[in-house]
């Protein structure tokens, strides 16, 4: 309403948020951009580290834990390490604090930060869930919306995650009827892509991966763990899934009564899966010796863009950096 002040950087800054709490894929979206934008530019993310125990900035190094920044940001670190990885609950302290420490930082990329109004982004990207698009849904607590729908009319850009891999045009016609957005905005429809199971643990490492056969335990602390519980069921022998809350710190006795169901696992090909995410909350100092007792393997995920959204969506972030971001 103008009562409080919105900072605007030189520096370009790509904001990628949602409206309902819970998970709609912002983090495969920001690996993305990431993707698409590092080999040209000097980039940042910048997220306030959900759940870490630290305050105010914090940059990611080699040896940081999702204590220290969180389990998002430290997927980021671990995944791009020639880029800066940085927290803040104060988005204007934090990109300040990026700017100094690379006076060359051409793009920061702010995660989750739709609701944090006290920097303006240049380009505002909304994600909304195929399976709960926020034109359906209402405000906390009878909803998941964090503010009202109409908010939605902030956004630049508004992906649909999570579509089915195959979207037929009349689903696709729908979503674009229900949402009904405005004239200055681009609707794309991104889709989730599980990449080849890694082993972590060096016992898992060491031993042949044959996931038809394999008795599984899955392992999840994420918002809908529900795509890929069924995925792994369709290719496993069988599966167990063990669903903690989003989030979840794992505690030691977590991992005890982990080693209990692993080792109630029906034959002698037994494995445990989890997300990309869960693992870095399952790496802590604290946990991780009991954890390199087990076969641990994760499954990476990415996201691409329906047919022709992938070319549009590039371009029109490419061109937009390109055109306005500093030498």
């Amino acid at each position: 309403m103008g009562f409080l002040s919105s900072t605007k950087f030189k520096t370009t800054v790509i904001s990628v948020g949602n409206l309902a709490v819970g998970g709609v894929g912002k983090t495969p979206h920001i690996a993305y951009l990431i993707e698409l934008l590092h080999s040209t530019y000097n980039i940042a993310t910048l997220s306030r580290g959900y759940k870490r125990q630290t305050k105010g900035f914090y940059l990611a190094t080699v040896n940081s834990t999702a204590e220290e920044i969180g389990d998002e940001p430290l997927q980021y670190a671990k995944r791009y390490k020639d880029i800066l990885v940085a927290v803040d609950e104060k988005r204007v302290n934090g990109i300040n604090q990026l700017n100094k420490l690379n006076h060359e930082l051409q793009v920061v990329l702010l995660d989750d930060a739709f609701q944090h109004r006290a920097v303006q982004p240049h380009i505002n990207i909304l994600i909304t869930e195929y399976g709960n698009l926020y034109v359906n849904d209402c405000l906390l607590p009878s909803g998941r919306l964090r503010e009202y729908e109409s908010a939605s009319k902030r956004a630049d850009i508004i992906v649909v995650s999570k579509c089915p891999p195959v979207l037929s045009p009349i689903d696709r016609r729908r979503v674009i009827e229900e949402l009904n957005i405005k004239h200055n905005q681009d609707l794309f429809f991104s889709y989730i892509i599980y990449k080849d199971i890694v082993p972590h643990t060096e016992i898992a490492k060491n031993q042949p991966l044959d996931i038809d056969v394999a008795s599984v335990l899955l392992i999840t602390g994420i918002a809908n763990p529900s795509p890929l519980y069924y995925k792994l069921k369709n290719n496993c022998k069988t599966i167990e899934h063990i669903s903690f809350n989003d989030h979840h710190n794992f505690t030691l006795n977590d991992i005890e009564m982990i080693k209990g169901k692993f080792n109630a696992l029906i034959g002698n090909n037994k494995l445990i899966i989890t997300t990309e995410k869960d693992l870095m909350r399952l790496s802590l100092p604290k946990i991780k010796t009991e954890i390199e007792t087990l076969p641990v393997y994760y499954i990476p995920i990415d996201i691409d863009f329906h047919g022709e959204d992938k070319n549009k969506f590039d371009s029109k972030i490419l061109n937009y950096v390109k055109e306005n971001t500093r030498n």
